[in-house]
């Protein structure tokens, strides 16, 4: 569950000085058109205005839409909130919930969430990015599941990843799916339950 790094796409660079602020005011443009219009209006002459930056410097460096929204998904997944170490993962899975849960409650970062999701339903390179990234989030967070096999809270061959992934997938059920409040009451239970199932053997690799 890592992200190969050995032949970065367009923008994926992480420069310094006048270049690193081009990039930033960039990504930034990018995620307000997708949190206000979504990815099928993202254009990149128009992030080029809304950072005032010119069109020329965007084409060259991201290419086209997809490029951008890629590194828009690896700036995220570098500026992501390091993983919680409660000493008990119960502790742990409440720590990741509630943090999916602020972050798809807020307005502004739930919508971005949103168009990054339901982006690669049209475009392949974006499912490409989408997967890279949450590859990454998992396996930040898988540490805290091998910690509590290691303690004994869990069986042996315990999956991490599948750990993590059952603990914040009712969370995006009811975000996408639902007009239900996604608030921390969701997130308690979604942990709850994962580390329930988890201490009952469900997601070992046998089962």
């Amino acid at each position: 569950m890592t992200v190969d790094e050995s032949a970065p796409g367009p923008g994926a660079v992480r420069p310094g000085g006048r270049t690193a602020r081009v990039r930033t005011a960039v990504l930034r443009a990018a995620g307000d058109v997708l949190a206000e219009r979504g990815f099928a209006h993202l254009d990149l002459a128009d992030v080029a205005r809304r950072a005032d930056v010119g069109k020329t410097t965007v084409y060259r460096r991201w290419g086209t839409a997809t490029g951008l929204v890629a590194d828009l998904l690896l700036d995220m997944a570098q500026q992501s909130v390091p993983r919680a170490d409660t000493g008990s993962l119960l502790g742990d899975l409440t720590a990741n919930a509630r943090l999916v849960q602020r972050t798809l409650a807020d307005p502004r970062q739930g919508a971005l969430f949103k168009a990054v999701i339901t982006a690669p339903t049209c475009d392949p390179k974006a499912a490409d990015a989408l997967h890279r990234f949450y590859a990454v989030r998992v396996e930040e967070w898988a540490g805290c599941v091998r910690q509590a096999a290691a303690r004994g809270e869990v069986p042996e061959g315990t999956d991490p990843h599948e750990v993590i992934r059952a603990t914040s997938a009712p969370l995006y059920y009811r975000f996408l799916t639902t007009g239900l409040p996604l608030d921390e009451t969701a997130a308690d239970r979604a942990a709850t339950a994962t580390a329930a199932a988890a201490r009952a053997g469900a997601y070992t690799r046998d089962a």
